[in-house]
């Protein structure tokens, strides 16, 4: 189901505007801010879910973030509000219907004494529901929330994907593509912009998702040693339970697409069990999907040895080379002086790496991890002069990453034109519109960083290309006064 708008009154973006430091590459450029209380266009979800939060909240949207062209862009919640206390059986997760979100993402030259050289002006445009043709396995909400299925079924006749724990079938692995739970972290898009591919950590899966009507059209199988045979509403007794498989709520975290739009680049956010899982292992796995023909390869991936840190996302540089966002979970919405310490973009590199796929245990995927070198230290950044961010104040989840187009201004210090390719950064807010005392008090936005990069940066940076057969009209529809700037 497509919910559409062609106005965005009520919805005020609020905007925070910086200059940079120009003194090292990249350079942040821009930040944009959406309040965490606002609501997207599914005005059929609106209903307060079970746990009071409207159906409709426009949150948790930095989970993933994916190039549309232009100045277009797609975000990607994930499963749902779970973060308020709501029932430990479900995990506090609620009957949330998946979508994601069209963000018109736009930068101007900034006004005479702002801190940034550009202000971003971010506007939401569409929200897309996600659903299946064939009937989904929901749950029965442990006997006291009843059915998982949404009501918005027998209106729409479809089957919609959502967040609830419970939405599977206990006679079957977790990678059954039956299952009604779906908790999307990332999102890419198809070069000729017909169809979005998301990663799960439920199953894990990557599903393809026609991009106007949010049906599913695909199914990618992962191989059988990351599903978990044991499933159970709540994570600590799955984890408990299984010896073997992606770690619960650490699956399928990042997703990539090589700029050619052949091979889809999957990152598990933890090890596997077997690898060690979220408490001792110290290399998770890369999956390579190629798109024609499905085939799939395996590498491995050090997370740094002396922090607790997980993959949040993956994105392609070229058709080997991949930037790797890897964290801590610590900075805002985390916990009471919470201090974000560990963010950080590294490049790696898998032509001529090793495939570990019939390897299993730290021991044996070590010597085949793949080098990183870094190539962004958000928190130094956001810390530096002129933004100077408290550690308190950064995100806790900076999640989703994109490449947009580039873009020319003038450079605050030489006041000459520079061009700079250009990178986003988002949040996920998970759904929580306020900080009350004592994490925080006021506003926990949806943000998006914007940093600034030339091809000294990334030498084998390589854009992707987007076909202008499909989709350009569809746009139109917005009645928006702008250039569609498609193609890179």
């Amino acid at each position: 189901m497509k919910v559409r708008r062609v106005t965005t009154a009520g919805l005020a973006m609020s905007l925070l505007f910086a200059r940079g430091s120009f003194a090292a590459e990249p350079q942040l450029i821009a930040v944009g801010t959406v309040s965490g209380q606002y609501e997207d266009f599914a005005t059929d979800t609106a209903a307060l879910l079970p746990n009071s939060v409207p159906g409709n909240r426009l949150g948790g949207i930095g989970s993933g973030l994916a190039y549309l062209g232009g100045d277009w862009f797609l975000a990607l919640p994930d499963r749902g509000p779970n973060a308020v206390m709501f029932n430990s059986c479900l995990d506090d997760t609620v009957a949330y219907i998946n979508r994601f979100q069209t963000f018109h993402l736009s930068l101007s030259p900034s006004d005479k004494g702002s801190l940034l050289p550009l202000t971003l002006t971010p506007m939401l445009v569409d929200t897309t529901l996600l659903s299946s043709r064939s009937p989904l396995v929901y749950g029965a909400g442990c006997g006291v929330e009843g059915s998982g299925v949404p009501a918005l079924n027998a209106v729409n006749h479809t089957h919609y994907f959502t967040g609830r724990s419970d939405g599977f079938d206990p006679a079957r692995t977790s990678t059954n593509p039956n299952d009604a739970r779906l908790d999307p972290e990332s999102i890419r898009v198809s070069n000729d912009r017909r169809f979005v591919y998301i990663s799960d950590e439920y199953g894990p899966y990557v599903y393809e998702f026609d991009r106007l009507s949010g049906q599913r059209t695909r199914v990618f199988t992962l191989p059988p040693t990351f599903a978990i045979s044991n499933l159970n509403a709540m994570g600590a007794l799955e984890i408990s339970g299984n010896t073997s498989g992606r770690v619960t709520n650490k699956g399928m975290e990042g997703l990539a697409i090589t700029p050619d739009g052949t091979m889809l680049v999957g990152a598990m956010q933890s090890p596997l069990i077997q690898d060690g899982g979220d408490n001792k292992g110290l290399a998770t796995r890369i999956v390579t999907i190629d798109l024609r023909t499905g085939r799939m390869h395996q590498y491995a991936y050090q997370l740094d040895m002396a922090t607790k840190t997980t993959i949040s996302d993956i994105l392609a540089i070229n058709d080997h080379e991949f930037l790797v966002d890897e964290r801590d979970s610590k900075g805002r919405a985390d916990a009471v002086g919470s201090k974000a310490g560990f963010k950080r973009l590294y490049i790696v590199d898998i032509q001529n790496a090793h495939d570990v796929s019939a390897l299993s245990g730290y021991v044996n995927l070590a010597p085949y991890t793949l080098p990183k070198t870094l190539f962004l230290d958000i928190v130094s950044v956001l810390t530096s002069a002129p933004l100077n961010m408290a550690v308190t104040d950064i995100p806790a989840k900076l999640e989703g990453t994109a490449f947009g187009q580039d873009v020319t201004y003038t450079d605050p210090v030489t006041k000459q034109p520079v061009t700079k390719h250009t990178l986003y950064v988002g949040n996920d807010n998970d759904f929580l519109a306020t900080l009350a005392p004592p994490v925080g008090i006021g506003d926990n936005p949806n943000q998006f960083f914007v940093f600034g990069f030339t091809d000294a940066d990334l030498p084998e940076f390589v854009p992707q290309r987007f076909h202008p057969s499909f989709g350009d009209h569809d746009e139109d529809d917005h009645d928006h006064d702008h250039d569609h700037d498609w193609d890179r």
